[in-house]
């Protein structure tokens, strides 16, 4: 049987979780690895992509890529979670313009120092911090570099409003929702998020777990799998002998006489060999393979 490698662009429905959606595609491809790129919460839904085989390498690059999000806010209220199915902690009233909703985005945007919710996923001595929120502890978290690349006001209407962000990894949307609601001085909680984009995958390349399984079972486990140098793109490409491909499956380096940076690399067949990179040696370039996907 051929091994499968590539990733599958999910596109997560509300009430799976991220490893709910891993085990479906283990099953529906009939292979064990498989892994995700980054939690995606059971109320979230989107672009949640999945990498299989030796793809499965460039899930800790995914989970650190850009992401797009598009969330739902609701003003005047907090919750213990930031979110709308959280406990209600107060109620305020409303009283806030546009122009005063414009003004609390365009503070949150560009690098910020955000503070992370109790309720996530990030660990502290060992346990995750949502088991401790469970169980009424709260613990002292430390702000975490971020950056709000692009935060667009797309609707509002008086007490609720929808934004589109693009931010950096380790960005809490529910944490900014929050924190414009404090600036804004009447609270707010986020009600919906879909992720749109992560990394180079968009919400309309994206299939349903159902979608996947019928093409799956009409076309193939590969019908839905993307090449995992897609992810890479932004690389220039550079081809090797397979003599050279050896020596970086090997870990050893050779000499080339492209320029330096950083390649992906495809051997005389047009394989993706991984990405390399090119740097100056005693007696020239010399490559080196940074990570292999073959």
């Amino acid at each position: 049987m051929e091994e499968l490698n590539g990733i599958v662009v999910v596109n997560k429905e509300k009430g799976f979780t991220s490893h709910d959606v891993v085990n479906v595609i283990r099953k529906t491809l009939g292979t064990r690895k498989v892994g995700h790129t980054g939690t995606l919460d059971p109320n979230a839904e989107g672009v949640l992509p999945v990498c299989v085989g030796k793809s499965t390498k460039a899930c800790d690059m995914l989970t650190f890529s850009d992401k797009e999000y598009i969330a739902k806010v609701k003003l005047g209220i907090t919750t213990d979670t930031y979110d709308i199915w959280g406990e209600e902690l107060t109620y305020r009233d409303v009283h806030v313009s546009r122009d005063e909703l414009k003004a609390a985005i365009e503070h949150f945007t560009g690098e910020i120092e955000q503070l992370p919710p109790m309720y996530s996923a990030i660990k502290q001595n060992g346990r995750k911090l949502y088991e401790l929120a469970r169980e009424g502890i709260e613990v002292e978290r430390k702000k975490r570099k971020i950056t709000i690349y692009e935060c667009e006001l797309l609707d509002f209407d008086g007490d609720e409003f929808s934004i589109r962000v693009l931010c950096s990894k380790g960005t809490y949307i529910r944490s900014l929702c929050f924190d414009i609601g404090e600036y804004l001085g009447c609270g707010a909680v986020m009600t919906a998020l879909t992720r749109t984009k992560s990394s180079v995958f968009s919400i309309e390349h994206a299939l349903t777990l159902e979608q996947i399984k019928n093409r799956v079972s009409v076309n193939g486990a590969s019908s839905v799998l993307s090449c995992v140098d897609m992810v890479f793109a932004h690389y220039p490409e550079v081809k090797v002998t397979d003599a050279v491909k050896q020596r970086l499956l090997s870990g050893a380096l050779s000499r080339v006489t492209v320029d330096l940076g950083t390649y992906r690399a495809y051997d005389p067949e047009g394989n993706f060999v991984g990405v390399t990179e090119v740097f100056k040696g005693e007696k020239g370039n010399i490559i080196k393979i940074v990570k292999a996907f073959i």
